[in-house]
């Protein structure tokens, strides 16, 4: 039985709409706002909010450990709208964002069905610590788990709007608040507390009220009233 249930990407940067109008237009949604607390929305074609895009006054000051994987026809879109390139592999190109944050494009001959194909996040320095938080949030949002020799990973989330979370081993720490986190939904913020979690804030915002965790690995995330 799953702890709760996927609700939406939240995305900090410093100048909320213009980082929503280009990853609208990357993912082909529609951008929206400014909602009261200064926060933009992206909405697929049935008016559901996919991704919120927060404002926030700090400056990108290192690698994202938690970022976005695309599928795209090439690498004009992103380039007209304001990314640069960061380094090309055979498989996929890094790139920055406007805001300075990094994403990965994965370039597909065949037609693309789902623009946004996965999230990204580092991990402790090993396999071990790799595979424990996969199967971590696995069991917080009853997805599968699988691993390679180089990085694990959780697929068929329900409700997701991509294909999985992908987990790397990375040697650095986390230390600074990531800019790219998962919304939850729940009624029962102890249950995740319980299997691991850590509080960090509770907030409120309009009479609807939210509290922000961390993962095992110190990665945020916030829950919401699963209603």
């Amino acid at each position: 039985m799953p702890l709760a249930t996927y609700k939406d990407l939240c995305i900090d940067a410093c100048d909320a709409e213009a980082e929503a109008r280009f990853w609208g237009g990357l993912l082909g949604l529609t951008a929206g706002g400014p909602h009261h607390n200064g926060a933009w929305w992206l909405d697929d074609d049935t008016g559901q909010a996919v991704a919120w895009v927060n404002a926030v006054p700090e400056l990108k000051t290192v690698k994202n450990r938690v970022h976005i994987d695309i599928n795209a026809e090439g690498l004009e879109a992103a380039l007209a709208a304001g990314a640069t390139v960061v380094e090309e592999f055979p498989r996929w190109t890094v790139m920055r964002d406007p805001d300075g944050q990094e994403f990965c494009v994965f370039v597909r001959e065949a037609p693309i069905e789902r623009r946004l194909y996965e999230l990204v996040c580092d991990s402790g320095p090993g396999m071990e610590e790799c595979l424990a938080i996969a199967r971590w949030w696995g069991e917080v949002l009853g997805a599968e788990v699988g691993q390679d020799e180089e990085q694990c990973w959780i697929e068929k989330v329900p409700g997701a709007p991509f294909d999985g979370i992908v987990f790397g081993p990375v040697p650095e720490p986390k230390t600074v608040k990531n800019r790219v986190h998962i919304d939850v939904g729940t009624n029962d913020v102890d249950a995740l507390v319980a299997h691991g979690a850590t509080v960090l804030r509770a907030k409120g915002d309009g009479g609807l009220g939210w509290t922000i965790l961390a993962d095992p690995d110190g990665n945020e995330f916030c829950a919401m009233p699963a209603d």
